[in-house]
Formats: structure tokens, C-alpha cells, sequence
């Protein structure tokens, strides 16, 4: 059986106003995320569904990321089986945050990856 290889992307490719999708969970969330991304955790996906296709109404690429990028593989998976343009992010939050991308934690304090 042949699989099509999944879609992703560095962290340097996305966009700064590109619309990042965060399924960790909350306590994750909470420590640090990317600024300006969507929280809907990866236990509550299929339930919240609705808030990510009311985002992209206008077709707007998804990057979806977690920690690493196996829990966002997986919601990538899911998305482009549901004709949404989405992609993983490679490495997720640990790469982002080595790349010195923009985060910011939930209390305004120091933002970290859990």
C-alpha cells in the first residue's frame, strides 16, 4: 500500500501572518506558544473542527504544529483527507523555538516548550 508523502514545512517557511495551528495540550499552550496561533488540542480536535474551517473559509494554508510534530502529522493527515490546505510544521515547537521564532506564554512570563 503506498502512502502520499505528508506536507511539510521548516519553521522558516511559515509565513509571520500565516495561520498556525497549536494541538498540544493546554498546559503545553499555556508555557509557551507561537504568537497569534489557534489553540485546539489534538484530544478535543474532531469535537472543535468547526473553528478551524470557519478560520480558513477564505483558503487559507493551515500549518499545524505540537511539540515535535507527531501529534500535528497526524491532524495534518486528518485536514488534507478533508480537502483543507494544511501542512506540518518540522520539529514543531522545539524547532520554532530554535529558530527564534516569535512565542509568548499564557501569565506573561518568560515562554518556554514544555
Amino acid at each position: 500500500m503506498n502512502f502520499a508523502p505528508l506536507p511539510s514545512v521548516d519553521v522558516a517557511a511559515v509565513p509571520s501572518d500565516g495561520l498556525v495551528l497549536d494541538v498540544r495540550e493546554d498546559d503545553e499552550w499555556a508555557a509557551g506558544h507561537a504568537e497569534g496561533a489557534l489553540h485546539i488540542p489534538m484530544s478535543d480536535f474532531v469535537g472543535r473542527f468547526g473553528e478551524l474551517t470557519e478560520a480558513v473559509e477564505d483558503g487559507r494554508r493551515v500549518h499545524v504544529m505540537c511539540r515535535v510534530g507527531g501529534r500535528s502529522a497526524q491532524v495534518t493527515q486528518y485536514l488534507v483527507g478533508h480537502g483543507i490546505d494544511a501542512v506540518n510544521i518540522d520539529g514543531g515547537m522545539v524547532a520554532w523555538e530554535g529558530a527564534g521564532r516569535p512565542m509568548v506564554a499564557e501569565n506573561g512570563s518568560q515562554a518556554f516548550v514544555l
